[in-house]
């Protein structure tokens, strides 16, 4: 209990001094980075590097990458409703300590009641190894990281996880994408690989 106590009050100190560091320009930026819409051309350039590879057989990968996203959020998600740990933004004890960011509508976001583990971790660094092994090209790899390390630390800086949801949901979200990677490799040589084959004799 003592070290459960302990690491709790050390997520919490680092959690103050990487969400103290803020700034109102940064609020805008990190409230971005947080969201979707402008990754999307990161997401563009993945599925083209992916039909360069694979051609047409890439919507059998991008299933496979649809799974591995479903059950990395879901993982999240469900571990977030068992553990019931609260986000900084909702933490009695760290009330007027967070910084907190307005959303769209003017009003400060504050994200649901739960934090641990984070989903956007999750997910993140699931795509993350998932595109790694996939290309093993270095300057990808390091990109697609540094990406993943982005959007996590976004969460932080906008009050809503500690560091330790963070790290709890890359540890799920790279798991997810080992498992979804080799299963995702091994369906396309017994079976995908084989089709093509036949194809191609037949024409």
């Amino acid at each position: 209990m003592q070290i459960i106590q302990f690491l709790n009050s050390l997520d919490q100190q680092i959690f103050l001094f990487l969400n103290g560091l803020n700034c109102p320009l940064m609020d805008t930026v990190m409230w971005y980075i947080s969201g979707k819409v402008i990754w999307i051309p990161i997401y563009l350039v993945i599925v083209w590097y992916l039909f360069r590879e694979r051609k047409w057989n890439t919507v059998f990968t991008l299933i496979f990458v649809a799974v591995m996203i479903t059950i990395s959020d879901q993982v999240c998600n469900l571990i977030k409703d068992s553990v019931m740990r609260f986000r900084p933004s909702h933490e009695p004890a760290l009330s007027g300590l967070v910084h907190l960011v307005n959303d769209n509508h003017g009003n400060l976001y504050r994200g649901g009641n739960f934090g641990f583990i984070s989903s956007h971790a999750g997910n993140s660094f699931a795509l993350a190894t998932f595109v790694t092994l996939f290309f093993k090209v270095r300057w990808v790899s390091i990109v697609m990281f540094i990406w993943a390390a982005i959007v996590s630390y976004s969460r932080i800086y906008l009050g809503v996880h500690y560091p330790g949801d963070i790290i709890g949901g890359a540890l799920v979200g790279i798991a997810a994408g080992l498992l979804i990677y080799y299963i995702e490799q091994w369906v396309h040589a017994k079976y995908l690989a084989q089709f093509n084959k036949t194809l191609a004799r037949k024409s």
